[in-house]
């Protein structure tokens, strides 16, 4: 029995998407950027693209949407390509909770001079919307703050702090991989000037992405080449794995009105089955949470059940989960993202994550909760797994 439970991570390409890449690597595979009826033919399934995509967002102009590799380069080119606007390092917000496609670029800001105010989340991983009005200076450039944290689930109020960096005059942008597809996003009513999109979380083809560029907003561009994508993002575009993605975006627009109530069922009845674990502690906000997201950690006595220990326990069962600490030259690291919600170095290190997609039932929920509870058994005899 395999049961893959790992959907924050990548999600299998949806035939549909499969199909739209085989007539594009067999019929349509020109260069876009060409005048001729090759090229004319690919430039059409690139714009057909950037209209799907355009739609999961309820952007109003398609040429908004700027293709890239994925939600990393989307993120770096919002960081840096802002940055670039100015030959003076000035001041940026991102939160403590982000992830290092945003942290690390701007840690890179950092060693060249920049300010960088990481604003702190509560112990459910959630920023208080107050503390960015606080961290607002005269020179702030740009707020960066993650739409739904995709190790702990938690969707933080973007709203609320598009709008108070919207009033002070200052860019705001979202890394919205995690929630795209799974939350209705409409960002001609949502308070945000860039908004960062992934191919291969909404049953898409790795090594597609997207930035959400609102009209006016100025960037400088990562690359310089031939000025494909608005002039933002040069280099010919990868049409099979656009074409995958617009299909892709599409759908994932049509079916969010039942998928993602359908997800939010199976998500909370994993919670429950979980909650007869007491060894297991959930994570995240659970009233403020991704449709689709479980996280939980290990609470034991000597501290020796690692989250990695649980993915790998649960691999051996055919079971697909992912944790949170990660490991450096065989060293295990306590999560980042724990950490910065006020867990210990211990705690830190047994987060785990289920995260549920197209595929997920009642059954795998179920079948993946009993092996969880008798790897645990296994693993700490002593440690009763029966709530009293």
């Amino acid at each position: 029995m395999q049961i893959y439970l790992d959907y924050s991570a990548t999600t299998p390409t949806r035939p549909e998407a499969i199909a739209a890449m085989q007539v594009v690597l067999t019929q349509q595979w020109g260069n876009p950027s060409s005048l001729h009826e090759w090229g004319k033919r690919a430039a059409t399934v690139v714009e057909q693209a950037r209209v799907q995509v355009a739609g999961l967002i309820n952007a109003a102009s398609p040429e908004s949407i700027i293709f890239t590799s994925g939600g990393t380069e989307a993120n770096n080119l919002v960081i840096m390509g802002i940055a670039r606007l100015y030959a003076v390092p000035q001041h940026l917000i991102i939160s403590s909770v982000e992830h290092s496609a945003i942290s690390e670029p701007v840690r890179l800001l950092e060693m060249w001079g920049w300010e960088v105010t990481r604003l702190c989340v509560d112990a459910k991983g959630r920023i208080n919307p107050l503390e960015l009005k606080a961290a607002l200076r005269r020179n702030t450039v740009l707020v960066s703050v993650i739409y739904g944290q995709s190790e702990v689930g938690t969707v933080q109020p973007i709203e609320e702090l598009g709008q108070i960096a919207r009033s002070h005059g200052v860019l705001f942008h979202t890394d919205a991989v995690q929630a795209a597809g799974r939350l209705p996003i409409d960002v001609q009513q949502l308070p945000v000037d860039l908004l960062s999109l992934s191919s291969h979380k909404i049953y898409g083809p790795q090594g597609a992405g997207a930035l959400y560029v609102r009209p006016d907003i100025e960037l400088i561009p990562l690359l310089g080449g031939g000025g494909q994508e608005m002039g933002l993002r040069s280099g010919t575009q990868a049409v099979p794995a656009i074409a995958g993605f617009g299909v892709a975006a599409e759908l994932a627009a049509q079916e969010l009105s039942i998928e993602t109530p359908r997800l939010i069922k199976l998500r909370d009845r994993a919670f429950a089955l979980l909650a007869e674990i007491p060894s297991l502690i959930p994570t995240g906000d659970l009233d403020h949470r991704l449709p689709h997201h479980v996280s939980v950690y290990t609470e034991n006595a000597d501290g020796e059940i690692s989250g990695k220990t649980l993915v790998r326990q649960l691999n051996l069962a055919g079971i697909g989960i992912s944790a949170g600490a990660a490991c450096h030259s065989g060293k295990l690291s306590p999560s980042p993202i724990l950490l910065a919600m006020g867990y210990s170095e211990k705690a830190a290190l047994g987060g785990i994550r289920l995260t549920l997609g197209r595929d997920t039932t009642e059954a795998d929920i179920d079948w993946t909760a009993m092996v969880l509870k008798q790897v645990l058994q296994r693993l700490t005899p002593d440690l009763s797994l029966t709530k009293r």
